[in-house]
């Protein structure tokens, strides 16, 4: 019997709604998350990869955000329509998440200690001195050395580095099943990224932990996910294990990306970009979102929206485009 997974996200929308009416920022995503799984959501700025983790958070601002349609199944329970003082039990509980930037989101008029400590209390039964020892135990786990000192100092006495070393701390203190890691290393200079990357995989390892890193950088997915998901302009265009996509990129953004990456071995004047800019929100109502920018387009890509496509000879590979049709259509 396989196990149910953790995070089952199915036909997901989130729309904003202003004046010139609704925006959908997220459009009808799909994807499941495993125990112990490290999941890589992808794609450039605009493409809807932090509303769909805000949305599993239930965090989008209301207004003017809302969750349309769609369910969120975490551990078998759709929280789509659960009440805010549900979510207050499952946030830290069952889910967590580290944001981008460290500094906003630690309080500056607090000690690490505090921080901490309030929310093993507000989660668990824990009195104060058991929650300030499993606070200790915590930093002590994401690598901190002077762990009971830090407890007592302010973000800003910390570096970039060891401030999302205690955000890490923070998310797992309660033992989520997940945790969604939102461009956690984009602050980062590159030594402390590879620390902070190898720390989330060897604390994946150690508590079984599931994982959705949701970043831009494909070298970080390479590194540390087993999976990953292809987002451009609120849609899913590619789904496969991460060795797959290196090696059999299917659809022509992904490839794009791909090409994008610079490589040290060769030396070029000229960094490969895709040309064209990811499409305002809302703007494209029918045919790919891609096809102004791809270098494959036909007559069809303009008028008609691909469905997602099974590639074929690829069990878990998947793409959303009209070249692979041959595969078959798996979903709209």
């Amino acid at each position: 019997m396989t196990q149910a997974p953790v995070l089952d996200v199915k036909q997901l929308k989130t729309s904003f709604f202003s004046a010139d009416g609704e925006i959908p920022a997220v459009d009808e995503v799909s994807f499941s998350v495993n125990k112990g799984e490290i999941l890589g959501i992808v794609g450039e700025s605009g493409c809807g990869k932090s509303v769909t983790s805000l949305s599993i958070m239930k965090l989008i601002p209301q207004p003017p955000g809302k969750i349309v349609g769609g369910e969120i199944l975490l551990n078998g329970e759709n929280i789509v329509y659960s009440s805010e003082k549900r979510m207050r039990e499952i946030r830290g509980n069952e889910v967590a998440m580290i944001f981008q930037e460290p500094m906003t989101s630690l309080n500056p008029l607090f000690t690490i200690g505090n921080q901490l400590i309030e929310g093993i209390k507000i989660h668990t039964k824990a009195g104060k001195k058991e929650a300030f020892q499993r606070a200790v135990e915590m930093l002590k786990l994401v690598g901190l050395p002077r762990a009971e000192q830090i407890m007592h100092e302010y973000p800003h006495q910390l570096s970039g580095g060891m401030r999302q070393r205690v955000m890490i701390a923070m998310a797992l203190s309660c033992h989520p099943k997940l945790l969604i890691a939102d461009e956690p290393t984009t602050a980062l200079d590159v030594t402390i990224q590879a620390q902070i990357l190898a720390l989330m995989k060897d604390l994946n390892e150690k508590l079984d932990t599931a994982i959705v890193l949701i970043t831009h950088d494909l070298g970080v997915v390479a590194e540390v996910c087993e999976r990953v998901i292809v987002m451009y302009a609120g849609k899913v265009v590619e789904e496969a294990p991460v060795m797959e996509i290196f090696k059999n990129p299917k659809h022509p953004y992904t490839l794009g990306l791909l090409q994008s990456v610079p490589d040290v071995r060769e030396k070029k004047e000229r960094l490969y970009s895709i040309p064209g800019n990811v499409p305002k929100p809302g703007s494209i109502r029918k045919g790919c979102r891609f096809a102004a920018r791809c270098e494959f387009v036909h007559e069809r890509c303009l008028s008609d929206t691909p469905p997602l496509y099974k590639v074929e000879g690829a069990d878990q590979h998947t793409v959303r485009c009209f070249l692979h049709e041959s595969g078959g259509a798996i979903s709209g």
